[in-house]
């Protein structure tokens, strides 16, 4: 190919692509000529590359093809200014959708644990297929000191991002339906083994007073992250009238948002368990604070996740962001 030929016969073509890609605004014959010019310039880019490599005329041209793209398939969204508008929409919103079946897990873990408690606390072989009567009582011991084994801000980071990871792993493989139902059904049920361990020794009190603080935020919290998991799993399940791929898709995206959330909620119950569980203050302080946590949380939930949705708002991606949405029947 002689490009210097080939550029000269094309370059009226090039330069009023050039043109068309500086413009802000377009009628109606001017965009379809846009894309018009776009197709045979990506066209006779390919054959200069082909033929000459890398070339001055072709780097040239890849350029105004770039900015022609950028007027018809539009830039993405500043990453700042969404910032706002996941935090005060998007993440409420998708808190909202599970706010029901929160409560649901939240009662079904309630009842497990306390049948699991009343059943080890009334068939004495029960608690010792936990261990000894030596081990159960060195157990009752550490959990009170296992408040205090590490610094605050060592001992904060440690439950932080084990509770995170654990949330994380209960959104991300919801899709089986298996996993986030057997980590609710395992969590319920250790709570109940461990008030049955303390009620033995007398030491009830201590399994309520030591969990409440924190525990309030965190159990919630794991419930919202088994209620994304089962919401995904039953939206390809039961899609309605969406194909099952693009319910999963749609779900997946809105509902693993709820991950950044839960994070940043589980960030705020590991410092109440690090800093707050194991200091000397009166017990209503200490579970005051827990409460005006999880309050917190239910009003971003439930009071602004509901005006969020009610606004349309569902936890998904933009249109623009998330692609086309195939049509189907009402």
């Amino acid at each position: 190919m002689d490009l210097n030929a080939y550029s000269a016969a094309n370059g009226e073509e090039w330069d009023r692509l050039a043109r068309l890609g500086a413009q802000r605004q377009f009628s109606g014959s001017e965009a379809d000529e846009l894309i018009d010019r776009y197709q045979s310039g990506a066209s006779q880019l390919s054959a200069i590359r082909t033929s000459a490599g890398q070339s001055v005329q072709g780097d040239r041209l890849s350029l105004w093809l770039s900015r022609a793209r950028l007027r018809f398939t539009g830039a993405p969204a500043n990453v700042l200014r969404q910032v706002p508008r996941f935090f005060v929409a998007q993440l409420p919103a998708a808190l909202y959708r599970v706010r029901v079946l929160c409560l649901v897990i939240a009662g079904a873990t309630a009842l497990i644990a306390f049948l699991y408690g009343w059943w080890a606390t009334a068939n004495p072989a029960v608690l010792a297929s936990l261990g000894s009567e030596a081990d159960l009582q060195a157990y009752t011991k550490q959990f009170v000191s296992y408040y205090s084994t590490f610094s605050e801000s060592s001992f904060t980071s440690v439950v932080w991002t084990n509770n995170a990871l654990l949330a994380a792993q209960c959104i991300a493989f919801g899709i089986t339906g298996l996993y986030p139902a057997y980590l609710l059904f395992t969590n319920a049920q250790n709570l109940g083994y461990v008030a049955a361990i303390l009620n033995h020794f007398g030491q009830l009190d201590q399994f309520f007073l030591y969990i409440a603080p924190h525990g309030q935020l965190e159990l919630y919290s794991i419930f919202v992250a088994g209620a994304a998991g089962m919401r995904i799993f039953w939206s390809w399940i039961s899609p309605g009238a969406r194909t099952r791929a693009g319910a999963l898709a749609e779900e997946g995206r809105a509902l693993f948002t709820i991950v950044v959330g839960l994070i940043l909620a589980l960030l705020v119950s590991g410092f109440i368990e690090g800093f707050v569980t194991r200091q000397s203050w009166p017990w209503p302080v200490k579970i005051g604070i827990g409460s005006v946590a999880l309050a917190g949380f239910l009003a971003y939930q439930w009071v602004l996740g509901g005006r969020a949705a009610r606004a349309g708002e569902t936890g998904d991606l933009d249109e623009f962001e998330a692609g086309a949405t195939q049509l189907v029947a009402g």
